[in-house]
Order: C-alpha cells, then structure tokens, then sequence
C-alpha cells in the first residue's frame, strides 16, 4: 500500500540540523500521523507521499517547507512589568501570548534586560534546514473516525 490522504502511516524517524546536531527522533521507536490532514510538516509530508512501508529514505527539508523563514518583526521588546514574576524570567523561558491575529502564540525569552524583557515568537525552527533519516514501517487505511477528526487514534481508540 503506498502513502496518499487519509493513510495512517507508522514510521521511525531522526531529525538533524546541518551539523548533524540531533533535534528529535521517534521516542519508542515509531510515530504515527496521518497523511493529508496537516499532522506533519508539508515538507516531509509531500516527501512520503507515494512511498510504502519498508521504505527508507533521506528528506532534506528547507525552512520554507517546515517552520518558515524567521521573521525579524516577531522579536518584541515587552515592559517587565507585564510579568507577574519577574524572578521567573530567564532566556530560554517560553510563555503563551496572543498573536497579532487573536492567535496564541509561543514566544521565547532571548534577552532580559533592566526594564524590558525581548521575546521571539518564531518557532525555534524557524530558518532551520531540517534532515530526516525515515524508516517507513507501516501504511493502512484510517478509520472512518481518524480521517472525521484529522489524526491517528491509539489501538485503544481516542477519547476527546
């Protein structure tokens, strides 16, 4: 069976950066998601597309493919006392903040200062070109009820 919409597929993947640096992998070993439904990266997901279980395979994904390009207008010089803990405020702290667009947004503490705390609300992957190494372990068809809600349910179904 190849991957195409609304196949579950079961792959082990390695994520590095250009150094080699390991950012992610698959924590037991496999991960599921389902094809179509936005779950991944467009990136990877075009990549797998057609491909069938056994498959292995190298994907060199590019910013605009994965995270986007960084975005200089989403560092904002925020007043400390917006915080209600300022002794909580490091560099590398994240916190949830509302978009331009009424969206949340994760933002990332990159510099604190004597008045002002600078966040950055790119992904941490923002910019970064993305290098998988993907075993491809399984494809089936999803249930009715995983392409209705968009994502893989576990063997013991899902509870919302």
């Amino acid at each position: 069976m190849h991957i195409g919409d609304q196949k579950v597929v079961t792959l082990h993947y390695t994520l590095t950066d250009n150094e080699g640096k390991v950012i992610d992998q698959s924590e037991d070993g496999s991960f599921a998601y389902l094809q179509g439904a936005g779950n991944i990266i467009p990136g990877l997901e075009n990549a797998l597309a057609g491909k069938s279980a056994g498959e292995e395979l190298s994907v060199n994904v590019s910013p605009e493919e994965a995270y986007g390009v960084r975005d200089e207008s989403m560092l904002q010089q925020v007043p400390k006392n917006m915080f209600e803990d300022t002794g909580q405020i490091a560099i590398g702290t994240q916190f949830h903040a509302q978009g331009p667009n009424g969206e949340m947004l994760v933002v990332t503490v990159i510099e604190v200062q004597e008045e002002h705390v600078v966040v950055d609300g790119n992904h941490p992957l923002a910019g970064v070109e993305l290098n998988f190494d993907v075993k491809i372990i399984e494809v089936r068809d999803a249930s009715e009820e995983e392409v209705e809600h968009g994502h893989v349910h576990g063997p013991e179904g899902h509870h919302h």
